[in-house]
């Protein structure tokens, strides 16, 4: 790398102070930001529009199975139901979505080898083994209605719905980890905008994920059992926006990406649809289209939010001034260059 420390930037041609005690002039400009032929200091990441499908679909599948379980207890079934079947149907989309981007299913088997609390992808992994199996049993229990005679009568008919309740259980224990793992999992990378939204970015996640399974239920739970499915809706497009506002002010320049080209119009796209579909779920509780409306919007946010996340990332990691300048800045506040070192972040 070629470039110029901003801290021996400013010199003085001559030394010593102006006449006057006017303080230091400035002889030479400052340096303007600049690496290696321009080239990237951090590699962007080989990832492909399958893992931001991958990001927003498990994050679907949790808030569903948390919205599912909430409607057992309360003998909801008109609501439990579509939930179910939305957390199963999400989940496998995310995870053949995370095996094509693997390139071949034995590369998920063979992350089940070790288990290491220390890495997000070997905790995530043995997250989704828990929980898909457990999101499948659920959703299955509820076709033995329709199942065959012999089949309902035997030990799997008598035992099924006893066992989709247990298994809608612990499907719920697990979706806020499958909700929130994928953040832990994007800002643990070296990538700029990624990783100096670490504090906030698992909170982002799990907001859009509630926002999500909200509006999925409100458009397709009868309006009568659509209650519980409005309040964690506008709840979570409550979190979403008001976190995703404070991080990108945390953030500083590593939010720049965020909001410009691409990333950048997926970004306000994403605010405009959560916080449209959240007015309309309030406002639509006796409207089915409206309801159908706020839903889709809902579902639109978080998955733009999600699209606009990743590739903001990626753009951070092609332009390596997202890489130096904000190490350059926390070098002269004297503080760590590392962004996730706690002194690190600015004294308030």
């Amino acid at each position: 790398m070629h470039d110029v420390p901003a801290r021996d930037a400013p010199r003085r041609r001559g030394g010593g102070r102006r006449k006057g005690g006017r303080g230091e002039q400035l002889m030479v400009p400052e340096a303007e930001f600049t690496s290696y032929y321009g080239r990237p200091i951090v590699k962007a990441s080989p990832w492909e529009v399958d893992i931001p499908v991958y990001l927003f679909l498990g994050g679907l599948a949790g808030g569903s199975s948390l919205l599912a379980a909430g409607a057992d207890l309360q003998g909801n079934a008109a609501l439990r139901i579509p939930m179910r079947w939305t957390a199963i149907g999400a989940i496998a989309v995310s995870f053949a979505a995370l095996v094509h981007d693997l390139g071949k299913p034995s590369r998920f088997h063979h992350m089940l080898r070790v288990a290491k609390v220390t890495s997000p992808m070997s905790v995530g992994t043995w997250i989704l083994t828990v929980y898909g199996p457990a999101a499948g049993i659920a959703a299955a229990v509820q076709a033995l209605p329709v199942a065959p005679t012999a089949l309902r009568r035997s030990w799997i008919g008598r035992s099924g719905p006893l066992a989709g309740r247990i298994a809608g259980f612990v499907a719920a224990a697990t979706a806020p980890a499958v909700a929130a793992y994928t953040a832990v999992l994007l800002s643990d990378t070296a990538t700029p905008t990624w990783h100096d939204s670490h504090l906030q970015l698992p909170f982002v996640f799990v907001g859009s994920a509630s926002a999500a399974a909200g509006g999925a239920g409100i458009a397709l739970a009868p309006l009568s059992a659509s209650g519980p499915a409005r309040r964690l809706a506008v709840g979570g497009a409550v979190v979403e926006l008001a976190v995703s506002e404070y991080m990108e002010k945390q953030m500083g320049l590593s939010a720049e990406p965020l909001h410009t080209g691409r990333p950048g119009a997926m970004m306000r796209a994403a605010k405009a649809c959560t916080a449209t579909g959240a007015v309309l779920a309030v406002a639509g509780h006796r409207n089915r289209a409206v309801s159908v409306l706020a839903g889709a919007s809902l579902l639109a946010g978080s998955a733009l939010t999600r699209f606009g996340i990743f590739y903001g990332g990626q753009a951070s990691a092609r332009d390596p001034k997202y890489t130096v300048v904000p190490q350059r800045e926390r070098v002269d506040a004297g503080r760590p260059v590392r962004s996730d070192d706690p002194a690190a972040r600015p004294a308030r």
